[in-house]
């Protein structure tokens, strides 16, 4: 073998390297499935009809009430069935439970982590990512640098995570990590009928695909749920820096940190 690398030139020695590793990666990590969005339309505009596990797929949100954190969500009830695990790692505490719970999302499989810092989150992030026992990651990642998406890419890849990373319109033009990278858009119509003012309808675009195929766009209409706007809500707030914190989340909190309670010290007195 080594005779044959030598007798080669050198676009044809990075080939067959490139080959190798590709082969030694393709032995440690697991086979990709494709997982429904949750919705049939949705699938049918992606190039794998679906989404694929082991990759990271980034949702726009194209204004207030896009419906991206929505569809998300949805998609992650997918991704985890009946026993898989979700992961939220929500730094901004906004999350919002029993919209999760609305979509079909078992709370009992449900893990919220609050990390206390940038530094925490992107670690946590990666962290969840890398863990074979969970089914899929939701995020608001903000902005990190090109070194951090590498690392959540290839976490992803190794572990068979699916990452569903909500991020705000502007970052469109930013380079990408992700396997897709959609735009969710609200659509503005006139409410008729008994339920008017419930049901929602977005316009979706697929900005990038690994792949390469891109650029078709489909409407979905999602029956109004109580939760749902709020989560929408709240993702709004936070794509415009409102604040911190929130009073109105109720979100499950969870600390990045643990450390073991300080024992206190014994009187010497009987």
């Amino acid at each position: 073998m080594a005779q044959t690398i030598r007798s080669c030139s050198t676009t044809q020695i990075i080939e067959v390297l490139a080959e190798q590793v590709r082969q030694i990666e393709g032995t440690k990590r697991p086979a990709p499935t494709v997982i429904s969005s949750g919705s049939p339309a949705l699938d049918r505009l992606l190039p794998d009809q679906g989404l694929r596990s082991g990759s990271l797929v980034e949702w726009l949100l194209g204004g207030a009430g896009s419906g991206a954190a929505t569809l998300a969500l949805g998609a992650a009830r997918q991704a985890a069935g009946d026993e898989g695990t979700l992961v939220v790692v929500d730094r901004k505490g906004l999350f919002y439970p029993p919209a999760a719970a609305n979509l079909g999302i078992d709370l009992a499989r449900l893990i919220v982590v609050r990390p206390e810092s940038d530094e925490d989150h992107a670690w946590a992030l990666d962290q969840v990512l890398r863990c074979p026992g969970v089914a899929a990651a939701w995020c608001f990642p903000g902005e990190q640098d090109n070194p951090t998406w590498r690392r959540w890419q290839l976490a992803a890849e190794a572990s068979g995570v699916l990452g569903l990373l909500l991020r705000s319109a502007g970052a469109r033009h930013e380079p990408c990590w992700a396997e897709l990278r959609l735009l969710v858009e609200p659509i503005v119509a006139r409410p008729i009928g008994p339920s008017a003012g419930r049901s929602r309808r977005f316009r979706v675009e697929l900005l990038r695909s690994r792949t390469g195929h891109a650029g078709g766009t489909v409407e979905l209409e999602i029956p109004g749920r109580g939760d749902a706007p709020r989560q929408e809500r709240l993702a709004k707030q936070h794509m415009a820096k409102a604040g911190e914190s929130n009073d109105e989340t109720r979100t499950v909190h969870l600390a990045s940190q643990l450390a073991a309670p300080k024992t206190r010290r014994r009187s010497r007195r009987a």
